[in-house]
């Protein structure tokens, strides 16, 4: 089916079919994105709001510090597979179909972690069904909001892309800092820390339900067929933003996950709040830096790849520092510029495949690059399997010398050929 649209300053109009055959407009207003980027957010918080309850886990539960960063980590192995499956699902039955199970999801492998807080079994299987949800939502998610703010106000896929940014990075900011502080301070923490984000998630729902959609799906489309990106596109997707994509979450995995159990002896009984205050910190800076990455940008030069990944080499050069001297508030500085790193790194490659993809085929390259970006999230448990063999701050220092080589080679596959050609 195809859409007739007519398009006005401040919004778009879309005829539909009803039951009786007649076609009736759906207006599709400026601020109409706004409910998506909450669904966005509520599995952003879900996502997150693990990251500072690490330490009470680890007591809690008398493991290891690489036992609790596994429980982390799986998070990706369930999150790949549900970007890989949700995009192209997304593409070809629709966005709604995608993010409302996602919520629901989302929700449930909340309930299952709040059992985990007594079986160490249940908190693997939570973040494992934590995953799928926010890979399925994430890349559906990102696609619609893309789709909805060009069609509700015209703006670019680059606003798009920032909006599909802050909407994920507020979920994963506001999530760990409540979860954080319910742990702290609220009665029986491992139930009350997941108590919000089960109410925001459901809460969610009903307001993706009544958003309209652009993209109504290609029933046709096989859900396992190649993409079709021109060659020039293809070869910069693997050769420049694919080497980009796992310091997305490599930087902030370390900054939330890694850094704060650093200095956990030393803060005693207000590690916790400062883990959950870290995590936060680590996120708004990723927003924040959106304005930075906005100018930074440029159609044929790799400013904002040199300039994200030469932020993610300098937060890791302060983190091996503030390990060496074992001061918290360098641990925090540290945080702060991996956050920045990290908001820069994710705009960047959204806006890479966004400008890439054609509609048939947005939410599948968003979701390769996504599935390619939470690799990170398994970087803290490789520190601390390695911790045991090489010093913190050396560890430190050959992350931020790997960053250094990244820059140097997608600056310079970047510069050989633009290959940015929307198809």
């Amino acid at each position: 089916m195809t859409d007739q649209t007519v398009k006005t300053e401040d919004r778009k109009t879309e005829e539909r079919p009803t039951t009786t055959g007649e076609r009736t407009p759906v207006h599709i207003g400026s601020r109409a994105w706004l409910a998506i980027a909450l669904g966005v957010a509520a599995v952003g918080w879900g996502a997150n709001q693990f990251a500072p309850l690490l330490l009470m886990y680890r007591t809690e539960l008398g493991v290891s510090n690489a036992t609790v960063e596994a429980t982390y980590g799986l998070y990706a192995a369930g999150l790949i597979p549900g970007l890989l499956l949700g995009g192209p699902v997304s593409d070809r039955y629709g966005r709604r179909r995608v993010l409302v199970p996602a919520l629901v999801i989302s929700a449930i492998a909340s309930v299952v972690l709040i059992f985990g807080g007594s079986v160490l079994a249940l908190l693997f299987v939570g973040r494992l069904v934590a995953g799928v949800a926010s890979g399925a939502a994430f890349s559906s998610g990102t696609a619609w909001i893309k789709e909805l703010t060009a069609a509700g106000s015209g703006h670019d896929q680059h606003t798009g892309a920032r909006r599909a940014t802050i909407a994920m990075t507020a979920g994963f900011a506001a999530g760990p800092l409540a979860a954080g502080l319910l742990a702290q301070w609220a009665p029986a923490p491992t139930f009350s820390s997941y108590v919000p984000h089960v109410a925001l998630t459901l809460l969610a729902v009903p307001f993706v339900l009544r958003t309209p959609e652009i993209h109504q799906g290609n029933r046709s489309a096989a859900l396992w067929s190649p993409l079709r990106l021109p060659e020039a596109s293809r070869r910069r997707f693997w050769t420049v933003v694919a080497p980009l994509a796992p310091w997305v979450f490599g930087a902030s995995s370390i900054a939330l996950a890694y850094l704060p159990g650093l200095v956990k002896d030393q803060l005693g009984d207000t590690a916790l709040v400062f883990s959950a205050v870290i995590t936060t910190l680590t996120m708004v800076a990723g927003i924040l830096v959106q304005p930075l990455a906005r100018r930074v940008s440029h159609p044929d030069k790799p400013y904002l790849i040199a300039t994200a990944l030469g932020i993610v080499m300098g937060g890791l050069v302060l983190g091996a520092i503030a390990a060496g001297i074992g001061q918290w508030w360098l641990i925090a500085v540290s945080a702060v510029v991996l956050g920045a790193g990290y908001g820069c790194c994710l705009v960047c490659g959204l806006m890479e495949v966004q400008q890439m993809a054609s509609t048939e085929n947005l939410g599948r390259l968003t979701a390769i690059f996504q599935a390619i970006a939470y690799l990170g999230f398994g970087v803290p448990y490789l520190l601390a399997i390695v911790e045991h063999v090489l010093p913190v701050p050396v560890l430190l220092l050959v992350a931020a010398a790997l960053a250094i080589l990244t820059l140097a080679w997608t600056a310079f596959r970047a510069m050989r050929g633009p290959g940015r050609v929307t198809g």
